[in-house]
């Protein structure tokens, strides 16, 4: 799949698929063509793999905010074999940014929920680029209430560059919603899987991001603040943002290493917005795989498991000075 966009860095890989494409749209094919069209087809995959190996943080970012990668509803047409929507949170109303609804992956029930950015311009618009308002992260809560009502796991699917900001957003208690997702979803006595798709932005990401399993896409990053923002606040500008990028340690290998995440999900050669359906085949594995394994828990180790997970996240270290005489 051909990306619409092209980031700086993939221009090469671009300009060597298009020799390869019109080297394959020759006409009766001769046994030199032939060696020469299998050659560059080998070529154009070391040099995927050269580059997208060897990104720093900033251009990670810059791919997990690819216009074409895959997003939450994409996963649920390509992943799920049913999806019921649901919507609402019984207070305000219903925010787009968050999809929710009861899905069927093989055999396997679940409630799934979805922060999704949109495609077009009315559709981000409606969902804000996906970043939530309180009654999203109700809406959320209470969908997950009723999957634990009828014993049934969760799967979460992050993508946002956070919390909406606004101050409609902020009368409405955009903390104290998520502050609450937090509390219940560290409590919900079902399985709850949380994968960062693309962008996990602060509190709006982990208002979503408390399960038994969290992973990662290998592109994707995981951050208390945008690089943008962290710029903002330590050196006044946003031309900072790739050193903020460099400083804050957010990608999926840095996670893995620092003990945030469970683990790193392969994508496929060139990234997940080269090929939807082989990332959406690797990601339904993964959950496949994960819950197979937090369904054989009995719910009391489930919680005590849970618990300690986020207990166990930070690493710190204690010198004593010398006292002074």
């Amino acid at each position: 799949m051909k990306p619409q966009y092209v980031l700086p860095f993939e221009r090469p890989i671009v300009e060597l698929e298009e020799k390869l494409a019109k080297l394959e749209s020759q006409p009766g094919p001769t046994p030199t063509t032939l060696e020469a069209t299998r050659a560059m087809r080998v070529e154009v995959a070391k040099l995927k793999r050269d580059v997208f190996d060897n990104l720093n943080p900033w251009e990670t970012v810059q791919v997990a905010r690819h216009q074409d990668r895959p997003q939450a509803r994409d996963y649920i047409e390509l992943v799920c074999d049913e999806f019921i929507e649901l919507h609402g949170d019984r207070a305000f109303g219903d925010d787009r940014a968050i999809n929710a609804g009861f899905a069927k992956i093989d055999d396997c029930k679940v409630l799934l929920i979805g922060q999704h950015k949109g495609r077009t311009l009315k559709e981000r618009n409606e969902c804000l680029y996906g970043c939530a308002h309180p009654e999203g992260y109700r809406k959320a809560l209470l969908k997950m209430e009723l999957a634990a009502k009828f014993n049934l796991p969760i799967v979460c699917l992050i993508d946002t560059p956070g919390a909406y900001p606004g101050i409609g957003a902020e009368e409405r208690g955009q903390a104290y919603a998520i502050a609450v997702n937090l509390r219940e979803m560290s409590q919900l006595p079902v399985p709850i899987i949380c994968i960062v798709i693309g962008e996990g932005g602060s509190g709006g990401a982990l208002g979503l991001g408390i399960g038994d399993y969290v992973g990662i896409l290998q592109f994707a990053y995981y951050s208390v603040i945008s690089p943008e923002g962290c710029a903002g606040i330590m050196w006044k500008s946003v031309e900072f943002a790739s050193k903020a990028a460099h400083a804050l340690k957010f990608t999926a290998r840095d996670l893995l290493k620092l003990g945030v995440v469970d683990e790193m999900i392969p994508e496929p050669l060139g990234a997940a917005h080269r090929d939807h359906r082989t990332m959406a085949s690797t990601l339904k594995g993964t959950i496949l795989r994960n819950l197979k394994l937090l369904q054989t828990l009995p719910k009391a180790e489930l919680l005590e498991r849970r618990y300690q997970k986020f207990r166990r996240i930070g690493e710190f270290e204690e010198t004593l000075l010398p006292v002074e005489s």
